[in-house]
């Protein structure tokens, strides 16, 4: 069995590269597809049982759950990368101290987060814009959220590290099983039960709970070449470095996209008020299913990108980014044109509310303006990550979002009210693949020398 697993691993220098995106994107996709439905039930149950106010309450927790994701992809990107690399170097002993240290950091990062944010939850609420209508909505929902966080990042983290064994059909069935327990689970609680808020926050941890015991008997199987067994969840300087070294992108990503959503949320109280938070939260989880979908792609890039860039082979390496960037661009263009014929649909989902809907819907248009050209702009970023190149891809990312929208977010609703704080998120896009498409030409042209040079060589 063992050797089977090396055969998986290296047929990501040998096979197709098509096909191996497509074997390795697709079950990433539909995973990523069930994580965004994930959260969109919990979204719809509230808002059509709940109420409309309690969608603007759960859109004041957007930045807590940014947060967290930031902390977990610190853990599970930078851990799932850094085994790609080794399992392209043939290092099966780093790779498998690399999923221990994993784990341990995963509990670490979640157990403090978790206290914290209980400790400081009022004021840090209040903080993400909440208000007297909202925050005991919001608070309801974090209280449990919060308590379950230590399951949430191993979760998260054992899922990307399944990804990097060259196990994304379980890492995807994982995903799809904690979706459909959280939809049965939200029946039971929220609609039967009548438990509200707290309902759909605890059918959200119950349902990691489930999945995370799969990953675990998963990773304790004897056969695996990656398995989780003693001696190996001690931290080693140089793995935590080597993690969150890779981890740092994906994180100050994260991070920068929860100041975004506070200024954002605070922008909107101030120009629209309540429902106006609850229409950008309407907007933001009809956008993120598409870009969901990219970042399916850009996990199955991962490996493959990872691995070849290791054994430098750097045709396959064009090869699997020019495939990425065209599926991501379908991906996007897909989601503009269901934005710009059917938002009152997408809106109808979530509320009852008119007021609602019609603010939401308009929302839904503006923010998906340019997503045609926002594909590339991710796959490029994920791109440097993969390859190790994390100056490059922190520069892409932050740019996007601190340089850009964080500047228009304050400067474009002086003039032009609430248009202006919904008219930053496409002005910011459009200027940040302009960017992405500078760097990325540059860095080609450099792949294309070294491509000559090793053929000549």
């Amino acid at each position: 069995m063992d050797s089977d697993n090396k055969q998986a691993t290296l047929e990501l220098g040998t096979q197709p590269v098509g096909r191996l995106l497509l074997q390795y994107a697709l079950p990433a996709i539909i995973a990523m597809t069930a994580s965004s439905l994930y959260n969109i039930i919990d979204r719809v149950f509230i808002g059509q049982i709940v109420g409309p106010m309690a969608i603007s309450g759960l859109a004041i927790t957007f930045p807590f759950m940014n947060l967290s994701t930031a902390f977990g992809a610190a853990v599970g990107v930078g851990a799932s990368t850094a085994i790609s690399v080794k399992l392209g170097q043939r290092d099966y002993q780093t790779a498998q101290d690399l999923l221990g240290n994993t784990v341990t950091l995963a509990m670490i990062v979640g157990i403090a987060f978790g206290i914290i944010c209980f400790v400081f939850l009022d004021p840090i609420l209040r903080f993400f814009g909440a208000s007297d209508e909202t925050i005991p909505y919001a608070r309801d929902f974090m209280q449990v959220i919060l308590a379950g966080n230590i399951i949430t990042h191993v979760y998260f983290s054992l899922n990307a590290v399944l990804r990097a064994a060259s196990k994304p059909r379980q890492a995807m069935f994982a995903t799809i099983f904690t979706v459909m327990m959280n939809v049965v689970l939200d029946v039971v609680f929220v609609l039967w039960l009548g438990w509200g808020i707290r309902g759909a926050a605890l059918a959200t941890i119950l349902s990691q709970s489930l999945a995370l015991v799969y990953q675990i008997r998963l990773l304790t199987n004897e056969q695996e070449l990656l398995r989780l067994k003693k001696g190996i969840y001690r931290l080693k300087s140089g793995l935590v470095k080597n993690i969150i070294g890779v981890g740092i992108s994906p994180f100050l990503m994260n991070l920068c996209a929860c100041v975004i959503v506070i200024f954002m949320n605070n922008q909107f109280v101030k120009y629209g008020g309540d429902l106006s938070v609850g229409s950008y939260g309407i907007a933001n989880s009809i956008g993120t299913v598409f870009v969901m979908f990219v970042f399916g792609v850009n996990q199955g890039m991962q490996p493959i990108a990872g691995y070849n860039y290791g054994s430098q082979q750097l045709d396959r390496l064009m090869r699997v980014l020019k495939l990425s960037i065209i599926g991501a661009t379908c991906i996007m263009t897909t989601g503009w044109l269901i934005a710009m014929l059917f938002p009152q649909y997408c809106a109808r989902l979530f509320t009852t509310d008119k007021e609602l809907i019609a603010l939401a819907s308009d929302g839904i248009r503006i923010n998906m303006l340019l997503y045609p050209i926002i594909g590339f702009q991710m796959v490029v970023t994920n791109f440097f990550q993969c390859i190790g190149k994390i100056k490059i891809s922190i520069f892409l990312s932050l740019s996007r979002q601190l340089l850009l929208l964080l500047p228009l977010l304050a400067l474009l609703p002086t003039f032009f009210g609430l248009d202006g704080v919904w008219y930053s998120l496409p002005v910011s896009d459009f200027f940040s693949a302009i960017l992405a498409a500078t760097v990325m030409y540059y860095n080609y042209m450099k792949f294309k020398k070294q491509l000559k040079s090793s053929h000549h060589g």
